[in-house]
């Protein structure tokens, strides 16, 4: 269903370079069988390419940004053409010293619209690479280059994601991390107003009806807290503005080979969701990101409708809330909602800022 949202917010643009959702909370929660036909936002492609490692029949990695889809297409053909080693250093994720060369070599087999988008911003992802060519990625990289070199030494940071007993985590964020230096920039930094204008979109935070930077505050000391802080890349990449050590699901080395082999099953489609339903559907299950983040209530409503339509017997659906509360399984009869599961994933999760993952089965 279309929403306001295209109307304010701008889709010319990399708004996410990497996806901010942990693709193997993602794949636990909609255990997807081989065979399987899923949807997929698209975003920035990663978790699409992740579903690969399931065996699908198909994926549709839909998008309303056409630019997110260019992205996409660009890591596509980044894996299919590439190999291991090659694919990390022309993404950024690695050091390259040839990536002119190398997408040059792509040429052949890139959309034309997608060369003309990269050729035009050449300059914004050839040096660095393409993952932190996002406004989002930027927003971090602003915060970790700037703003906390005015909290914490490097040392620091590096004493943070050391590996540690439970025990040794909370007593380091308490003792040396949680100061009121912190609080007081991370407030600042991460308030609807500066997010919006730096690293999200202002239109965004329409129906979110609660203090996001309190909000953030909360769930980043819950996390910083824990050892999993010690291995998670997203939090890697805000503290020191790249992945470091770690990397996403669908660039870790047990899965590299098995989703190149798979590349053929992924179809790029821009549009809404009922647009892929429409055109390939129905499907077994769904990743649908955090799209209702931007949903007023009576348009979630109508979504839920076509999205429930659109999905089969027993298939399930996937989603984020970060600041905006939004379950299907609460308006619609032929939805039950995986609460033990849910529970069990939330702990797990590396999306440490979404408040929970929501996992809706179809009846």
């Amino acid at each position: 269903m279309k929403s306001r949202i295209t109307e304010k917010a701008q889709f010319n643009f990399i708004r996410y370079a990497n996806v901010w959702e942990d693709a193997s909370v993602l794949i636990s929660g909609l255990n997807p069988q081989p065979g399987d036909r899923l949807l997929s936002i698209a975003s920035a492609g990663d978790n699409s390419f992740s579903l690969l490692t399931t065996n699908p029949e198909l994926v549709v990695a839909v998008d309303i940004n056409p630019v997110q889809l260019y992205l996409t297409e660009l890591k596509k053909c980044v894996i299919q053409s590439f190999n291991y080693e090659e694919t990390l250093s022309f993404l950024g994720f690695t050091p390259c010293e040839n990536r002119y060369d190398m997408y040059q070599s792509l040429k052949g087999v890139l959309s034309l619209e997608a060369q003309a988008y990269f050729d035009h911003h050449l300059s914004s992802w050839l040096e660095t690479g393409i993952i932190y060519a996002g406004k989002f990625e930027k927003y971090f990289q602003l915060f970790s280059q700037r703003i906390l070199p005015l909290i914490h030494s490097g040392r620091t940071i590096n004493k943070l994601l050391e590996e540690k007993t439970q025990e040794a985590q909370v007593e380091f964020f308490t003792k040396h991390w949680n100061t009121w230096r912190w609080r007081a920039l991370f407030k600042i930094f991460f308030s609807s107003t500066v997010m919006g204008k730096l690293g999200r979109d202002p239109a965004f935070f329409e129906e979110v009806k609660i203090p996001v930077a309190s909000y953030l505050l909360n769930r980043s000391a819950e996390h910083l807290s824990d050892p999993m802080a010690q291995k998670n890349p997203f939090l890697a990449f805000i503290l020191t503005g790249s992945f470091q050590q770690t990397l996403p699901h669908y660039l870790q080395r047990a899965h590299f080979d098995t989703i190149k082999s798979q590349l053929h099953k992924i179809q790029l489609m821009e549009g809404y969701a009922e647009d892929a339903m429409a055109k390939y559907g129905p499907f077994h299950g769904m990743n649908l990101s955090n799209i209702f983040e931007y949903m007023d209530q009576e348009l979630f409503a109508k979504t839920t409708k076509t999205l429930v339509d659109g999905l089969q017997p027993r298939g399930s659906m996937v989603y984020w809330n970060l600041m905006v509360p939004r379950q299907m399984s609460k308006i619609s009869d032929q939805l039950t909602e995986e609460t033990a599961l849910m529970d069990q994933l939330r702990k797990i999760d590396n999306g440490f800022f979404y408040n929970k993952v929501v996992i809706d089965k179809k009846i």
